[in-house]
């Protein structure tokens, strides 16, 4: 199938545009650049535009004859998301409005979205199944789930078959080292860490020491994102065949600490990590993992790579790349 991939440049989907290619399936790379990398983009073709250009949008989707899309494409910092609310429902769900409409006009109605596990907030039991409460804390975690309720409408009332894939924490890099993580800035804990071993960055904060789990640090869900690519592949394939519109959860089921990541590092590295301890941040969960089952139910989707060795050992391979080749620039 030709495949739009919009925010096709990032981390994820770049990593989404190689699994689609390898499996047969032609992806088209969909991007405004401006936080997508130019050397991410080495699969299928690109559409250098952006979302809130409805008529690009159909443009690619006739002039590629575009049978499926995925949707990555939006802003990422919860932190930044709470100074900056009307930015995250711009970027996050009033382009994907644009998206559906021209989808819609053009008579393409599969669609897989790049959701996020911020629509539970702060669940009353971990592992967080599916039907779990919705109530997203931030508007990072508010406008990702406006997106899934207009799914469900245009399910309901436009025949598009839409699937929604809750992330828990993206972490790793391709294990052939092609591609891998870099936002600007950074503020996700492995790469954090991998940095902070390496010198380029200051002590890793470690926010809170006191929180009732087995080491006193907050525990998370991390998944492979190589994994993550496999389950829009197989997502793709699923809607694309007829597949009833949901949501599933995408992480490993297990939990991982801060000062298990931080041991991971030192491990993989045989360096230590600098760090320094902080008091709990505000709203802060003690202990956030989903529960696994559903996306192998629906998807056939198992993780393979997700354990917290693997993804650090692909992260410190591309890392050092990073800095090697200069594509790190913090």
């Amino acid at each position: 199938m030709k495949v739009l991939v919009c925010g096709g440049a990032g981390f994820i989907g770049s990593h989404v545009a190689k699994a689609l290619h390898r499996t047969g399936h032609e992806p088209i790379v969909f991007d405004n650049m401006s936080a997508g990398r130019k050397w991410a983009v080495q699969w299928g073709g690109f559409v250098e535009k952006d979302l809130m250009d409805k008529a690009s949008i159909e443009e690619a989707l006739r002039s590629h004859q575009i049978e499926a899309v995925v949707q990555l494409a939006g802003s990422i910092n919860v932190g930044e998301s709470m100074q900056n609310p009307g930015k995250y429902f711009r970027n996050n769900f009033s382009i994907t409005v644009n998206l559906l409409e021209a989808m819609d006009a053009v008579g393409v109605r599969n669609i897989v979205f790049s959701s996020t596990a911020a629509v539970y907030g702060i669940p009353v039991a971990s592992p967080i199944p599916e039907d779990a409460v919705k109530s997203p804390i931030n508007p990072y975690g508010e406008a990702k789930y406006f997106v899934e309720r207009l799914l469900d409408w245009y399910t309901k009332s436009r025949g598009f078959r839409c699937l929604a894939l809750r992330y828990f924490n993206a972490a790793g890099a391709d294990p052939e080292g092609q591609i891998g993580e870099m936002h600007s800035p950074e503020t996700h804990l492995i790469p954090l860490v991998i940095y902070g071993a390496m010198g380029k960055r200051p002590p890793v904060k470690v926010f809170g020491t006191d929180y009732p789990t087995a080491d006193g640090t907050a525990v998370r869900d991390y998944v492979h994102v190589s994994d993550l690519a496999d389950a829009h592949v197989k997502g793709v394939e699923y809607v694309s065949a007829g597949g009833t519109s949901t949501a599933v959860n995408l992480g490993s089921g297990e939990g991982v600490s801060v000062l298990d990541v931080l041991k991971a590092v030192e491990v993989a590295s045989g360096k230590p990590v600098p760090h320094e301890l902080h008091e709990r941040r505000a709203g802060d969960p003690p202990h956030l993992v989903g529960k696994a089952g559903k996306a192998f139910e629906v998807l056939g989707w198992q993780p393979q790579r997700s354990s917290i060795e693997m993804i650090v050992r692909d992260a410190w391979q591309w890392s050092e790349k990073a800095v090697r080749e200069g594509l790190y620039t913090e």
